[in-house]
């Protein structure tokens, strides 16, 4: 149970990360802002034009006596629209690390030299459409996994009182665990973890993973948080990942695990900040 703390932990300090590094933070919303304004464009087609496509699609009904008809296109449209949010939800991530794969790229190499005891960050040595290939190539096989797991939880939310219980709750870690698996992406994947390794690695310690990625899970249904959250995210991922790698960290990540005793350097004091630009 510890490592859900230490999970959450790891989400705090991305963001105070971020916030100490407030050069790089509005660059880093712009693919957020992207991604939003794409998602904000689909799902308003799809609340304008999502009737008409279940009509389309339901011509067997057309017989039926009122109010049958209308009652069963209005439940399959309210059913499509909240798949769709739930795609929404558990893709966006996804979208936007696609679409600032550089920047991103970018940031986690330098919380990784931030934290690295000898300033040093591991280096994929693979050209950028290579990368971009690899990340699209793997987002998209999480992509059905999680949509496997989101269509099995819609239908057993129609089952009394564990639908509106327990399906929820279960809801949220499995969207936290793909949440994390996307944003852990950008460090592994830069340290040639393949993507089942990267699984097997997050399924072996699955507090630490619902820690972070759970509370990240609930902010994302906030309106434009996970826009404002992303960039820390990437941060605090990729401190998640040395720490499920085992790796050494100095700065935050040792202070912190040594309870900021003597001869730990305080990574917001000036010297510390001019020894790790």
């Amino acid at each position: 149970m510890r490592d859900l703390g230490v999970g959450f932990g790891h989400l705090l300090k991305g963001q105070r990360w971020m916030a100490r590094h407030g050069r790089s933070y509005g660059f880093g919303l712009l693919p957020g802002l992207i991604a939003l304004a794409l998602y904000a464009a689909a799902l308003t087609s799809l609340a304008l034009w999502g009737e008409d496509a279940v009509t389309w699609a339901t011509p067997f009904a057309d017989g039926w006596g009122s109010p049958w008809a209308g009652l069963f296109r209005g439940f399959l449209t309210a059913v499509l629209f909240a798949l769709g949010l739930l795609l929404a939800v558990i893709t966006f991530t996804a979208v936007t690390l696609l679409i600032g794969q550089p920047f991103y790229e970018s940031l986690s190499e330098r919380v990784d030299r931030d934290v690295s005891p000898d300033g040093s960050a591991p280096e994929s040595g693979l050209p950028l459409w290579r990368e971009l290939w690899i990340s699209a190539r793997d987002s998209l096989r999480v992509l059905v996994r999680a949509a496997v797991w989101g269509v099995l939880l819609f239908a057993l939310g129609f089952l009394p009182f564990i639908g509106q219980t327990a399906v929820p709750v279960i809801g949220f870690f499995v969207t936290g665990f793909f949440l994390t698996e996307e944003l852990t992406a950008v460090a592994l994947q830069r340290r040639g973890v393949e993507l089942r390794e990267r699984l097997a690695l997050l399924r072996s310690r699955r507090m630490l993973v619902w820690g972070f990625g759970t509370p990240l899970a609930v902010a994302f249904l906030v309106p434009f948080v996970a826009v404002f959250l992303m960039p820390g995210a990437v941060a605090g991922a990729t401190l998640l990942a040395r720490d499920l790698l085992g790796e050494e960290s100095g700065g935050e990540g040792s202070s912190q695990a040594s309870g900021g005793g003597a001869g730990t350097a305080d990574p917001d004091a000036p010297e510390a900040r001019e020894l790790n630009p």
